[in-house]
């Protein structure tokens, strides 16, 4: 009698389990329902003339002793900022970027002398005085010249253009995804930027001065922005 009662009751309760579950809506692995919305990319692009431009120049001496090396190599570049100077570069925009000096070894590795070098980067606010510049610091004992890098000195308020073309474009998209699908766009509940680097078309350019000494292209400038926007639907 008592192995009876105890299989009834286990039937019991599995009975009551079973039909607890019954009427329960079926779930789909634990996910939640997605969002309504529509996200689309939107990008904007901006192009400019450069207006500013930077490059690296230097002088290198060699002689038999360190202290001549570096004597000689201060005085070269002494006579070299000087020329800079008359050229109307500001002392703001004139930077030492490196000082260095090294032997140099024979076949025997043997020090027969030795080397020194003094590197200055430079960034000039009149793009079209480069070409003189650079023939100023060429004629007066620039050894090493590198550059120049392009760039424009109002960058970060070209970007905030070509961002706010960018959600334009976007929004833009998104009332035609809207349209088609018979609903009405809502609020923006998201948005990412994506950046990219500048871009220098120098197909586009146009020569800085027929007669510059140093004849040098600017080139355009292309700033874009990319941007993800997501839109609530109503």
């Amino acid at each position: 009698m008592k192995m009876i009662r105890i299989v009834a009751l286990v039937a019991l309760g599995a009975a009551v389990v079973a039909l607890a579950g019954v009427g329960l809506p079926e779930r789909a692995g634990g996910a939640s329902e997605p969002t309504a919305g529509i996200e689309v990319t939107g990008t904007g692009s901006v192009e400019s003339v450069p207006d500013e431009a930077s490059f690296s120049f230097g002088v290198q001496v060699r002689g038999s002793t360190a202290r001549e090396v570096l004597s000689a190599s201060s005085r070269e570049m002494r006579r070299v900022l000087a020329a800079l100077r008359a050229s109307g570069v500001a002392g703001r925009d004139v930077q030492t970027t490196s000082v260095s000096m090294s032997p140099s070894y024979s076949q025997t590795d043997t020090i027969v002398g030795y080397w020194a070098s003094n590197s200055v980067g430079v960034t000039l606010r009149d793009i079209r005085k480069v070409g003189a510049v650079l023939d100023a610091l060429s004629a007066a004992g620039a050894t090493e010249i590198d550059g120049p890098t392009w760039a424009r000195s109002d960058r970060k308020a070209l970007e905030a253009r070509a961002l706010r073309e960018a959600v334009a474009d976007a929004r833009a998209k998104a009332e035609v995804l809207a349209a088609a699908g018979g609903v009405r766009l809502g609020r923006v509940t998201a948005i990412t930027e994506s950046r990219r680097p500048p871009e220098t078309d120098y197909m586009r350019s146009a020569l800085l001065a027929k007669d510059a000494p140093v004849p040098l292209r600017a080139g355009t400038e292309e700033v874009e922005a990319t941007v993800k926007v997501t839109f609530a639907v109503d």
